[in-house]
């Protein structure tokens, strides 16, 4: 029994050499997968890593009809993408540069892919490649320069909205105060904690519908409007169970809520392609009847 057609052009050796290769790309990189690994579970900043995998696989899974127009071959181009990424680690590491020790590992198992099936079948699934990017733990300055703006602008809209609902909440910068309480919004709902995985929610739902380039930019431009809009819904009733409530009861709804903004986010986005359509703007390549893109 043959587990690759071949229409697909797929052999069991090179799924295994694909194993293989993989296999020990992590293992040469051990030490930096560990520390990604550590980071995501421990940082919450940076648990969006987590949900990178599974929309990579989920990305390829949904375009696996094109295997069949895109048969592997293997491609010394990949062995020089694997010594560009052990040559990155190796200078990251000698000058403490931890973001190019970490894209190291994810270039060297980049590299091990494509010296299997070659440079067009990563091509063909670029989308599921280009988000293996976020892998990489996103570096402490860059992370400061857009919490701030995203703080700022989530603590204006949240007092602005308790306000109109008729709670009295006073703000000076990120600090929300509510029947005495002060709630730092850095610390009850950091924006940076949501931002990059409603990014990531944004991305899987571009390339998972067959939308046009233009409306797939526009969803991806917009997502930071979202994590601001669904901070806003996260950090309203946050807020309003800090002044009201214990604060154990507000905390485990602080991170509960967290994890529910992520469907919110993509019911979000559907209601917005939707609008889209209803205003009879051109939102799709084609009829979803025959998506593959």
């Amino acid at each position: 029994m043959k587990f690759f057609p071949s229409r697909y052009g797929w052999s069991i050796k090179q799924a295994v050499l694909l194993v293989v290769l993989v296999t020990a790309a992590i293992f040469a990189a051990v030490s930096q997968w560990q520390d990604i690994l550590l980071i995501a579970l421990n940082d919450e900043e940076s648990s969006h890593i987590i949900l990178v995998v599974p929309i990579a696989a989920w990305l390829v899974w949904i375009r696996r009809i094109r295997f069949r127009r895109c048969p592997p071959h293997a491609s010394w181009f990949g062995v020089l993408i694997i010594l560009a990424g052990c040559l990155l680690a190796y200078l990251s590491y000698q000058n403490a540069f931890q973001a190019g020790w970490h894209a190291g590992a994810v270039l060297m198992l980049i590299g091990a892919i494509i010296s299997v099936v070659g440079s067009q079948v990563v091509a063909n699934f670029a989308p599921a490649a280009m988000i293996l990017v976020l892998l990489v733990p996103i570096p402490g300055n860059i992370r400061l320069a857009i919490a701030g703006p995203l703080q700022n602008a989530t603590a204006r809209v949240t007092t602005t909205l308790l306000e109109t609902m008729g709670f009295y909440v006073e703000r000076s910068g990120n600090l929300v105060n509510i029947n005495d309480m002060p709630v730092a919004v850095a610390e009850a709902c950091n924006g940076m904690r949501m931002v990059f995985a409603l990014v990531l929610v944004s991305y899987a739902f571009a390339f998972s519908v067959p939308l046009r380039n233009s409306v797939r930019l526009m969803v991806l431009l917009l997502s930071p409007i979202a994590a601001i809009v669904c901070n806003v819904i996260r950090l309203a009733p946050t807020v309003i169970l800090y002044g009201n409530a214990p604060q154990d009861i507000a905390d485990n709804f602080h991170d509960i809520a967290g994890w529910l903004m992520l469907p919110v986010a993509f019911l979000m986005l559907m209601g917005a392609t939707r609008a889209l359509r209803w205003a009879m703007v051109p939102t799709y390549r084609f009829t979803l009847a025959t998506q593959s893109s």
